[in-house]
């Protein structure tokens, strides 16, 4: 991807590049970046004896790309896992030296401020076959160095790029590039329509025609449409009090109002009022006194 964008800066704004190849972890890296920059006729700052970590590699790069007035110096880092922590401590240590090297004043103790104008762009490079990694890699790292753009790649394959969607949406960052093939002149400008075709599998970009896309939209466009219709002409729900909540008649209840009470004849329709106890009944009382009678009598006939 590297070599592919720093062809598209020389041949088509003309710029001077510098390729620094900080990928010392991946063996291989190094020469196969050489070799991309010989592809693109750019320069390539290797490591060497003196130079051989990532961050000593781009301090090199950085003194040869100011001394010699480049216009651009692209930096190669290596692939990693957020949860390694030995290696993004490195990117953190590397943009501190990017900073450092391009400072434009000294502190009183004559120490250089960090310039943090630079990097000008922070690229994440993400495979187009990625899932929920690509959002939980992209959370870390643009909480540990900020990250100012997304590059999607392999799209020429049978993956979507789903993930990016996520990634752009949840971080705010844009879609800049993406990659559709292994040709130098593979690394395009991102289309959010074609993208968009490419997902659903309709257009051109999705194996189809252009007039699915057309369809598709304008089938859209007329639902969108009618929903707005039909939100419009639906009838307002009713705002009376006495309305139930499971619809119109179901579940209602009338009451009686206190002053259709107050003017009942109680004698007529309530009637005599009896005292009902736990002993059973309204006659429980009258049966018990009775009891008592007879008891008092035959005391009264033993004497």
């Amino acid at each position: 991807t590297i070599g592919k964008l720093a062809h598209r800066l020389k041949a088509e704004a003309g710029q001077k590049v510098l390729l620094a190849a900080c990928d010392t972890f991946r063996a291989g890296a190094v020469a196969q970046l050489e070799r991309w920059g010989e592809r693109a006729d750019v320069d390539c700052f290797s490591p060497n004896e003196t130079t051989n970590g990532p961050s000593a590699v781009l301090y090199g790069a950085l003194d040869k790309a100011i001394t010699e007035e480049y216009d651009v110096l692209l930096v190669d880092t290596s692939g990693r896992l957020s949860n390694n922590d030995a290696l993004t401590a490195e990117l953190v240590k590397m943009k501190r030296v990017i900073q450092k090297r391009m400072s434009t004043g000294f502190d009183e103790k004559v120490k250089p401020i960090l310039n943090l104008q630079v990097p000008h762009e922070t690229l994440l490079v993400i495979d187009a076959a990625q899932g929920r990694m690509a959002l939980d890699s992209a959370k870390q790292w643009d909480k540990e160095i900020g990250l100012s753009g997304l590059i999607l790649t392999k799209l020429d394959g049978s993956a979507k790029g789903g993930s990016v969607v996520a990634v752009s949406r949840e971080l705010g960052l844009p879609v800049k590039l993406v990659g559709v093939g292994e040709g130098i002149d593979d690394l395009r400008d991102f289309e959010p329509e074609s993208f968009v075709d490419g997902l659903l599998g309709i257009g051109v970009a999705g194996g189809g025609s252009s007039k699915e896309g057309k369809a598709l939209e304008a089938r859209l466009t007329q639902m969108r449409k009618e929903r707005t219709q039909r939100a419009k002409t639906a009838p307002k729900p009713s705002s009376s009090p006495a309305a139930s909540p499971m619809g119109s008649s179901a579940g209602e209840m009338t009451l009686q109002g206190l002053e259709d009470i107050g003017s009942m004849d109680m004698e007529e329709d309530v009637g005599e009022m009896q005292m009902i106890t736990p002993g059973g009944g309204a006659g429980a009382g009258k049966n018990k006194a009775k009891n008592k009678n007879k008891k008092k009598k035959k005391r009264k006939n033993k004497k």
